[in-house]
């Protein structure tokens, strides 16, 4: 079907090129799934930053490749595969109490564990099931071009669940997450907050990856949050733009990658992260300025 229209090429003209874009139904399930992705990740992904849970994030990310796999490997869906090993870790994760801030972490010790076993049961399972490179490019970079409606239909369900999750418990949330034991002398139940943001966590991961695959989903989930958190320290405005950024970082992806022989995880990734850069310099700047002015140390 391409080939009748001819390969696409920027005209720099934004009517012709936005027509180029969207004239083939695969890349409009590109946009309305990416989107959605976006929306939920942003704000499930600030929490995780705010929460200093970014390596938990990570693993629960990655765990949805084995289980996919191992899933495949039984003859069961690779959907089911995504959702029992997320959650089973993000409940492992949750049992395991948090460190206090300088002192040794037992659950980054733990998360470790659960990543690399995971990963090593991931790559055993593919092997047994003698899967094909683009199985398991799939399985951790995603197909965006593969996306059908009935997919779409399946996010969005998720996204209003899961928004609806975390702005009902959004505000003890972040109480919790700024100073638990104040919070926890207030009454806030903060062990339960911890066990359900970890769960969602653990969905919000297992749904995406199914779109975005086991490692885009976590560029999404930690470099917008990342990237807003540095710019303004006002939660709520934080959260929104974080939002704007993965919408933003997102859409670009996949009109840079629909002109270009590159995959879209590449753009997706590499335009957040020169975005977290971005966000960076003027403090980077800052320091410098003063370092200069300070002089050389004696």
């Amino acid at each position: 079907m391409i080939a009748a229209f001819g390969p696409p090429a920027l005209s720099w003209n934004l009517s012709s090129d936005l027509h180029q874009l969207f004239q083939f139904r695969f890349m409009t399930n590109a946009f309305a799934a990416g989107t959605i992705v976006a929306v939920v990740a942003a704000p499930i992904g600030w929490f995780m930053v705010l929460r200093r849970q970014t390596f938990a994030g990570h693993t629960l990310a990655v765990v949805g490749f084995p289980g996919a796999a191992g899933a495949a490997l039984i003859g069961i869906s690779i959907n089911d595969g995504y959702y029992a090993f997320c959650i089973i870790a993000a409940l492992v994760i949750a049992a395991v109490p948090r460190a206090r801030q300088g002192g040794y972490s037992e659950e980054s010790a733990v998360i470790g564990t659960i990543q690399a076993f995971a990963l090593a049961c991931g790559f055993l399972f593919v092997t047994l099931y003698a899967g094909n490179l683009n199985g398991v490019n799939s399985l951790l970079f995603g197909n965006f071009l593969g996306i059908t409606t009935g997919q779409i239909l399946a996010l969005a369900g998720f996204a209003v669940v899961g928004l609806a999750v975390l702005a009902a418990i959004g505000r003890p949330l972040l109480f919790a997450s700024i100073d638990p034991d104040v919070a926890a002398s207030r009454n806030v139940p903060t062990q339960a907050l911890s066990v359900a943001f970890l769960v969602l966590l653990g969905v919000a991961a297992a749904e995406t990856s199914q779109i975005t695959g086991a490692l885009l989903v976590f560029a999404l989930l930690v470099l917008p949050a990342a990237t807003t958190q540095t710019l303004t320290a006002r939660p709520w405005r934080s959260l929104a733009l974080a939002v704007v950024v993965a919408l933003a970082v997102t859409w670009a992806g996949l009109a840079v990658s629909y002109f270009t022989p590159y995959p879209i995880g590449f753009w997706v990734t590499t335009i957040a992260f020169a975005a977290y850069v971005l966000a960076h310099l003027p403090r980077l700047a800052a320091r410098a300025r003063v370092h200069v002015r300070a002089g050389p140390t004696p």
